[in-house]
């Protein structure tokens, strides 16, 4: 039997196997004001029938200023929500449960898109408008050939390299990120999503107070791994105020910032274990993103050993991302107990239906609810 094709319970959630879409950013919102269109839909609809039992949404703010860009996906307003419903329909119509990450990006907010004119991620150009990522959009909706930017916040005012400095956010800033979470999470649960998964990673504001490379506070949000945590508590704990109770909650970490003096495995897994009384279910395990920095190793299944050890030392479920490609290396992942749901990212993108090939592959029956086959596709099995 392959534990690849086991299904795993979450709460009440039953997502039918352990193959996973990570959250990937599309960076497609035409009007630029957060609303998911038929890009969106298309692209996890064709993951969803290509057989993910989970599919997550890419980082979508729970603020206009939570954006990396104003391509960002939102999820702060009614228009939105009903943007996203008919895409978690139609996943769910086709054997996928679907979550949405929710995202507030501090101090790498308001850059440019990966495919903008200027070929990479750097700050927008600032304007009078800088000021309001609300400002932002309305100057792009005038002016549709002109990006502005906003004023981004921290945890302290300081900048990650060759970005522009943040504003350090005061206790009023740090209740609104609170409140901006638990509205997502509210949206999210009417929109229908099966799942919240809390961005804590990557660099994005929840890690920078994790992390003592970003964190330079000396209130009590600063100092002590607790202290630098207390954030991220805060914000699960008021996103399970009002996300129904029988809904799971994940959260993306970092396990290390691959850098001296930032966080390790320990470190996190540290911070993780107050969450599984604050009702978390699943650490979905990546790296890195806080500072510019050069990974060491980098290879198929890389990230693995930060995915184990976060397992070994909270007891919590996990899921394992980076570099893993093949079926076969796939369910040596679950063999080896390194984690317990797979994320296919990349690779997916290359191969909409990878699951379904990898069912194949492994001998997977297609009448296995499993690895079900759509009927319109049953002879690409045989």
């Amino acid at each position: 039997m392959s534990l690849l094709f086991e299904p795993i319970t979450l709460r009440s959630l039953t997502v039918k196997n352990r193959v996973w879409l990570p959250p990937m950013c599309q960076y497609s919102v035409v009007a630029h004001d957060g609303v998911p269109n038929e890009w969106h839909r298309v692209h996890y609809g064709a993951r969803a029938v290509g057989g993910f039992g989970l599919i997550i949404a890419e980082a979508t703010g729970v603020s206009p200023e939570g954006r990396i860009t104003p391509q960002d996906t939102g999820i702060w307003n009614e228009a939105q929500v009903e943007a996203w419903r008919p895409i978690v329909d139609f996943a769910h119509a086709h054997g996928a449960a679907m979550a949405v990450q929710l995202q507030h990006a501090g101090r790498k907010a308001s850059t440019y898109w990966p495919w903008s004119e200027t070929q990479g991620s750097v700050p927008l150009e600032s304007d009078t408008s800088r000021h309001s990522a609300q400002g932002a959009d309305a100057t792009q909706a005038q002016n549709p050939s002109g990006v502005v930017g906003w004023q981004t916040v921290a945890p302290s005012e300081v900048a990650f390299p060759g970005y522009d400095a943040p504003h350090e956010m005061s206790k009023a800033d740090i209740e609104k990120v609170i409140n901006d979470f638990a509205a997502a999470a509210s949206n999210a649960d009417k929109a229908g999503f099966d799942a919240v998964e809390i961005h804590a990673a990557h660099g994005y504001l929840l890690h920078q107070f994790l992390s003592p490379l970003s964190n330079f506070r000396t209130d009590e949000y600063g100092g002590s791994l607790e202290n630098r945590a207390r954030l991220l508590r805060e914000v699960l704990t008021a996103i399970r105020a009002v996300f129904p109770e029988h809904k799971p909650v994940f959260v993306r970490v970092s396990a290390t910032d691959w850098t001296p003096g930032g966080l390790e495995p320990d470190d996190v897994a540290a911070a993780l274990l107050p969450l599984k009384d604050l009702g978390l279910d699943l650490v979905d395990v990546s790296t890195g993103g806080v500072m510019p920095a050069r990974i060491p190793n980098i290879g198929p299944g890389y990230q693995l050993p930060a995915a184990r050890r976060i397992r070994e030392l909270t007891g919590l479920p996990t899921a394992a991302v980076g570099l893993i490609t093949e079926p076969a290396q796939a369910e040596q992942v679950r063999r080896d107990g390194d984690a317990d749901v797979v994320l296919i990212g990349r690779a997916a993108l290359r191969d909409p239906i990878w699951p379904l090939r990898a069912a194949h592959t492994l001998n997977i029956s297609p009448d296995n609810p499993a690895a079900a086959w759509p009927v319109q596709y049953n002879r690409g099995y045989y």
